[in-house]
């Protein structure tokens, strides 16, 4: 792929945080060039090395001494819903808690309800905006998950939106099953009954129609138990998906051990994780997912392990959780400003939650989330000075080109 014959695209007088490194550096080149050629990054290095090229067969750009990254990668969000819970923003603010809200017909519950009424054009309508936001900040690879139906019917419709959203936009969308993401009220008392129906019913109906990349569960005292958990992840390898985790967000049950035996991508929030299900996570290659939103929005005081999860080496992607009760938050800049300030991430492992890690998270480590050859060329072109400073400062977009699959896409 070294032969400019074939380049369409060649970006020259850049510097480039390749992200090869992991969460060690931003794996600088300085001064450096990169080449694109059918959607792929064809060759990448200094400008003293670049080959011979023709100028007149194809495009080049000269970056003027910006930076370059992957394209981000936000692997954890729920923007397909119906209407808004300002209302228990508001309660959150008097004083309920949460679990309170939820124990109240509030929380996930009242969303089911707004998405059940929703229609599925409704859906994709409302997400749209939240979708461009995210990609406009440099996101070009994004998960959604389903979890606000909680029948067969509403699953598939808000993973079908989340299909329907990846032909409006050019950002790449991976799309989570949750069936098991809350209890619906129909099923009060029948938490046992509500899990058959996920794994016996809606699963093998997901798998069918080909509608999700992966299968998530919320493991929690308000969510659900191990071995309920167990259940859906024996249902998920028996439909061929491999399976992800809500896990350790407020209390310690174990679901991050337990999806660790089932070879799980991620384990998302683990505030609560113990060292052991460190280890668990080290030991099978798991990704911990870390959402300083959720953190910040529920004003949380239980720190994720970092300096466990720095310990045993385990890799750790930063998401929005964009979501309407704990994270209505839009905003992946402010994700990377937050791991850095909440979380105490360095900007070099913040950076690398929203790019390598991000994408280990979501099993596209061998594709996104770094610049090297043969890799996809999505590529975010910024105009600052430093790496550090997509992490510094938030609320002035330094973002100037973003490309995916090697085209230009248009804000």
């Amino acid at each position: 792929m070294g032969n400019s014959v074939n380049w369409h695209t060649l970006f020259i007088n850049i510097n480039i945080a390749t992200m090869t490194d992991g969460s060690n550096s931003y794996g600088e080149l300085t001064d450096a060039a990169l080449a694109i050629s059918e959607g792929k990054i064809a060759w990448i290095g200094q400008m003293a090395d670049l080959p011979d090229y023709n100028g007149s067969i194809l495009e080049v750009i000269d970056g003027q001494g910006c930076w370059m990254t992957p394209g981000l990668v936000d692997c954890h969000t729920h923007i397909v819903y119906g209407g808004n819970r300002a209302n228990e923003f508001e309660m959150r603010l008097q004083g309920k808690s949460y679990e309170e809200i939820a124990k109240a017909g509030g929380g996930i519950v009242s969303t089911v309800s707004a998405t059940k009424e929703a229609s599925l054009e409704d859906l994709v309508k409302s997400a749209l905006p939240r979708l461009e936001t995210l990609h406009n900040q440099g996101v070009s690879t994004l998960e959604i998950k389903s979890g606000y139906g909680l029948d067969t019917e509403n699953e598939l419709k808000m993973l079908k939106a989340a299909g329907k959203l990846a032909t409006l936009s050019p950002v790449t969308i991976q799309r989570t099953f949750l069936g098991a993401h809350a209890l619906p009220i129909e099923y009060k008392d029948r938490p046992n009954d509500y899990i058959t129906l996920v794994c016996q019913e809606m699963m093998p109906a997901v798998a069918e129609q080909k509608l999700a990349n992966a299968v998530d569960v919320f493991c929690e005292g308000i969510g659900f138990n191990l071995d309920q958990t167990r259940a859906v992840f024996e249902a998920a390898k028996a439909n061929g998906l491999p399976v992800k985790v809500h896990a350790e967000q407020l209390s310690n049950l174990g679901g991050t051990a337990l999806a660790a035996n089932y070879n799980a991508l991620s384990s998302d929030h683990v505030e609560f994780l113990d060292e052991a299900g460190v280890k668990a996570m080290s030991e099978s290659d798991m990704t911990a997912v870390l959402l300083p939103g959720a953190f910040y929005f529920l004003r949380e005081t239980q720190l994720p392990p970092i300096d466990l999860l720095r310990k045993h080496n385990v890799p750790m992607a930063i998401a929005t959780d964009a979501n309407p009760g704990s994270s209505p938050l839009n905003s992946i800049q402010l994700m990377l400003n937050m791991a850095c300030t909440l979380f105490r991430l360095t900007p070099a492992e913040a950076i690398a939650g929203v790019t390598c890690h991000g994408a280990k998270a979501l099993g596209l480590e061998s594709t996104k989330g770094q610049l090297k050859v043969g890799y996809d060329a999505d590529i975010a072109l910024w105009q600052i000075q430093q790496p550090a400073e997509l992490c510094y400062q938030f609320g002035v977009n330094p973002l100037k080109s973003l490309y995916i699959n090697g085209k230009e896409t248009i804000f």
